[in-house]
Order: C-alpha cells, then structure tokens, then sequence
C-alpha cells in the first residue's frame, strides 16, 4: 500500500546543513517507509495527502519527559520555587496522590498534548515506583501510547536510596530494593523492549538522580546490567549548581566526573538538563559521546539558567529536545520546546556580549541556532541519542514519521519563509496529517475516537481528587 503527500509548500528534512530542505514538493510512503521524495505522478488506488500551503517536518522526538506530571501544571505551591524546593512541593508532595486512574489520565493527556504538537517518539522518564505498589506504571504508559499508535521509550526511574528532602514525605517516596529494580528491569525488558527500528517500545536504564537515587556500586551494576541486556542509560544531571555542590561534598569530584568513574558515560548514554556544568565536564562529555535532553522551558520555569548548546555540540556531545515535567513546564509540548530551544540559545549567547571598548567582538547573539538546527535537535538528534537508527529525518529508506503542519492560524499569516512557522511563531500549528511508521495517527487536526472536552472534564475532576489526597 502506497500513500503520496502532494504539493507540499516545504519540506524541512532534519538533516543539517545544506540538505536541511528537500524541494519536494511529493512523498511517497510505501509499507511504512518513505520511498521516494521529488515530483511525483500518482499511481493507481494512491491514496493522497493534499499537502498545498502546508509544511513538512519529522515527527518530533521527545527524550525526557514526565508524563504524570500532567495532572500537576501550574501547582501554586511551586510555581515560584526553584528546583530542589519545587520537587518538595509539587511532585513529591503529590505522588503518594495518584492511584490507577488518575495515573491513567495523566499519561493520557500527556501523550495527546505530545501527538497534536506532532511528536511520534516520547521517552518518558517514570520513577512512581515504590515497593509493593498496586498498580503497574511501566504498563499503564505502553498501553496509553499502543492506544494512540505512538512510540514509547520508558526510561525505567526510581531509587534505592532516599535523599534527605524525601525523608519526611509519604510513604510513597519509600525506596524500592537493589535486587527489585534490577529484576523489574529485567522483566520489563523482557517484556516490552523491541530493538527492531519500527518498534514502537523500547526499555532503558533510569535511576531518576544519578548523584542521589542509589550508591556507586550499584550504578555500576546497572549499567553493566543495560549493555548486558542491550539497553541504553538516562538520568537527570547537572540541572542546577546543586548538582555541583553535592558532588563536591558527597565524593569530592564534579557530576561527569562521577559519572564516569561509575560507567555511565558514553555513546548509549544521555542526561536531562546539563545547564551547570564546567569546562572540563563538557570537554569529558564530547569525548564520550554522552548526550543531552536540552528542557529549555523547564530550565527557564525553574529558573535554572540555558544549557550551552553551542559548546556542548562543538564538543561532540549529541543534542537533543525534551519537554520535561508539565509540572515545570505547562506548555508540555515539542512545537513550544522547539521555540523555546531557538530563542533562549540566541538569547544565552547575546548575554555574553560585551561593549567594544572591554574587548566586545559581537552585539548579539542571532547567530547561536538556526530553526534548521533545532529542527535536527527535535527529531534527528532524538533518534541518534535513542538509537533509533531509521527515524529522525526525511529522506529514502527511513521510517515515514511525518507531520504535515497547516499553517492556517493568523499567526503564521504574512510569514516570508513558511518552512519556519511551526517552530518561529510559537504556539501549536494545525496538523493536516501525522504518520507514524507511515500510519495515519492524526487527521486533520483530529485523533479518531478522541472526545477532548470528556478529556478535559476528567482531567479538571482528576486534579480536584489529588488536591484534596495531598491534603489528607
């Protein structure tokens, strides 16, 4: 079975450089994979896309995210708080909140906020796991995304050691054994994890906090466990100067420092965040080709400054977009991450400026990062860091994970360069069409069998059933 996307106004192909657009204006999808790109004649029984005055892009890939969170936006008791005291009163203070349902719902909503930005891939980094839990999250967010036909990479989170800010929260917070862990992981990935490229599960190794969440002996196991069983590793690093501060005073060295002297550096390797980091870490973390989640917009919520894109991918390290939590980030959503990713780079670098009469050589900082550059970051700098070797970019023989974006609002009116409003213009673009492995997931703005006004009426419920449990 063949489809052709027709007349399309633009193709961006996630490629860097030169080959960052396609003139098209045709595409063709044969069995899931895109057959050829160019000026097509329809064939016999094709069914056809009529992509006119629309864009195209890959499909979105999310490496970091949350998806319980999205119960908890805009939360008052941490909606001015920075990182460590915004953990206490917003996701640990309501953990213990969620049961089954409410769970349910929230990867729920969160997937779909995902799938109507035009995100295919979400890695979701769940730690809700605590001993003896009565219901299974690892299982509630495949098949929230199997339902959706989109494709989930769980980063399996959790802890076997407490911090000293978790000691007096609920039980909940209770950390799971060593022997445990291990065991899930390994069940999960017997379970779930597919390495073919079209798979639409995968596993990965996840201790939520690399610096708090279990001793040095065992992140080496864990690690050695995952290339065992042929899985990647992720955590959070580096998202504050806590980070730095606690591994000065824990063991004596930087963040990347311990990571490396406990095995998770490397090329299957990558960490939400990284904004605080040294000269020396980055240099350490090009080397090893260990890659970033960027969180521009929960970086900026927390205040917890920019990472520095520039200097990381001049030292080889793979870069990459992710949301974070909808906790600290309420426009959890890859066209506003994308957005976000372009204006704060060229925004960091325009910081560093100086007057000519100190030294300045440059006003400002426009040049930091082009929409091509955070198109590459969103899809085909996800795939390379999730190792999915035929998604990211559109072009022959890779899989057909499209969006087809109708820019039909008047905040793309007038634009001299339409290729770029999706990611320019902010805000969430109309999708003609989103294929994911060349099946048609979203159709004219529209998920089949999705009622998004008995969705938003759970969701307001849900969120009035876990203010009132974080009360009790």
């Amino acid at each position: 079975m063949t489809l052709l996307i027709r007349n399309a106004h633009a193709i961006l192909t996630g490629l860097p450089g030169a080959a960052s657009r396609h003139a098209g204006p045709d595409m063709r999808i044969r069995d899931g994979v895109i057959e050829a790109m160019g000026a097509l004649s329809p064939l016999a029984d094709e069914r056809i896309i009529d992509a006119r005055d629309c864009v195209v892009y890959p499909a979105w890939v999310n490496t970091h995210h949350h998806l319980f969170q999205s119960l908890l936006k805009g939360e008052p008791q941490g909606l001015n708080q920075s990182l460590t005291a915004w953990l206490s009163a917003t996701p640990y203070r309501f953990r213990a909140a969620f049961d089954e349902s409410t769970f349910r719902l929230a990867v729920r909503v969160g997937l779909i906020e995902l799938l109507r930005s035009g995100c295919a891939t979400v890695a979701d980094h769940n730690y809700l796991y605590w001993p003896d839990m009565p219901f299974d999250t690892s299982d509630i967010i495949f098949s929230e995304g199997e339902a959706l036909g989109m494709r989930i990479v769980l980063c399996r989170g959790g802890a076997t050691q407490s911090r000293a800010i978790e000691q007096d929260l609920p039980l909940a917070l209770r950390p799971e054994g060593f022997d445990a862990y291990m065991t899930d992981v390994e069940r999960l990935v017997g379970r779930y994890h597919d390495s073919r490229p079209e798979s639409l599960r995968r596993v990965v190794m996840a201790p939520t906090t690399l610096l708090h969440s279990a001793p040095g002996a065992q992140l080496r196991e864990m690690a050695k466990l995952a290339r065992r069983l042929g899985i990647r590793l992720h955590s959070h690093l580096s998202e504050t100067v806590d980070y730095l501060d606690a591994a000065r005073a824990k063991f004596g060295m930087t963040p990347v420092q311990f990571c490396a002297e406990h095995d998770w550096l490397g090329s299957d390797v990558w960490f939400a965040h990284l904004v605080k980091l040294l000269p020396e870490e980055i240099t350490l973390l090009g080397a090893t080709r260990t890659g970033i989640a960027h969180c521009p917009q929960s970086n900026g919520r927390l205040g917890s400054g920019i990472a520095d894109l520039l200097a990381l991918e001049k030292a080889g390290v793979p870069v990459s977009l992710g949301v974070d939590g909808a906790a600290s980030n309420e426009a959890a959503d890859m066209q506003s991450e994308a957005h976000a990713a372009w204006l704060l780079q060229r925004a960091r670098k325009g910081m560093l400026a100086q007057p000519r009469y100190e030294g300045g050589t440059f006003e400002g900082g426009a040049d930091a990062a082009t929409i091509e550059d955070v198109v590459c970051w969103g899809s085909a700098g996800g795939a390379q860091i999730l190792g999915l070797s035929r998604s990211g970019t559109l072009q022959p023989g890779m899989l057909a994970d499209i969006a087809v974006y109708r820019l039909d609002d008047p905040r793309y009116f007038g634009l001299h360069d339409m290729a770029i409003g999706p990611v320019a213009c902010g805000g969430r673009a109309s999708l003609k069409a989103l294929l994911i492995n060349g099946r048609m997931i979203v159709e004219n703005d529209s998920v089949p069998g999705l009622d998004l006004d008995a969705l938003r009426v759970d969701a307001m419920a849900a969120v009035k059933t876990l203010q009132q449990r974080a009360l009790a």
